[in-house]
């Protein structure tokens, strides 16, 4: 976690099939309000296609070899103090690119090289999504893989930003949600 009068660096995880969406507007909308000094990246997980995570811990596999987009993807989240992901509720979780990506940190946090593990720790892990809001429990197991991933990873879940809708835009009519927006990284 940041230190008082450390910069915070957020980096933004966008983990939609979709450019532009309910959710990428909702983060945006969150973003706009950090404070002066506070840095921001966007990335589009999609644009950084990760191999499918192999468990090289027990047997004569090996973690998949580093590629431009896992490098890429690991030193904007070693820049980063704080990881916000943004993504839509798929199939009652998140959606395969985001799994991917906290498989790949999962072995970047077993690398003990070079202090990476330290540098991978003491974060601030944020959530931001919107669903169709028909059933609300259906968000949990989504929030659930957030929660439990920021304890394993060492780091602070600062909790989830929800917002309401389906169809593209959706969102600009969700003022709940829009409000939360105003104040969700001041927690």
């Amino acid at each position: 976690m940041t230190t008082s009068g450390e910069p915070r660096r957020f980096l933004f995880l966008l983990g939609s099939a979709r450019a532009d969406g309910n959710t990428e507007y909702l983060a945006r909308t969150a973003a706009a309000q950090l404070p002066a000094g506070a840095e921001q990246r966007w990335i589009r997980l999609a644009d950084h296609p990760l191999p499918v995570f192999v468990d090289g811990r027990y047997g004569p596999e090996t973690y998949p070899a580093v590629t431009e987009h896992s490098e890429a993807l690991r030193e904007a989240t070693t820049w980063a103090t704080d990881v916000v992901i943004a993504a839509p509720l798929y199939w009652y979780s998140l959606p395969a690119a985001v799994k991917l990506y906290l498989e790949s940190w999962n072995s970047w946090f077993l690398d003990t090289t070079e202090g990476r593990r330290q540098r991978l720790t003491g974060k601030t892990l944020w959530g931001v999504t919107v669903f169709e809001g028909e059933h609300p429990d259906h968000i949990r197991p989504w929030e659930d893989a957030l929660r439990f991933t920021a304890e394993y990873m060492w780091m602070r879940y600062a909790g989830t930003l929800v917002g309401l809708g389906d169809r593209v835009g959706d969102i600009e009519r969700d003022t709940d949600g829009l409000a939360a927006a105003k104040t969700f990284f001041a927690g």
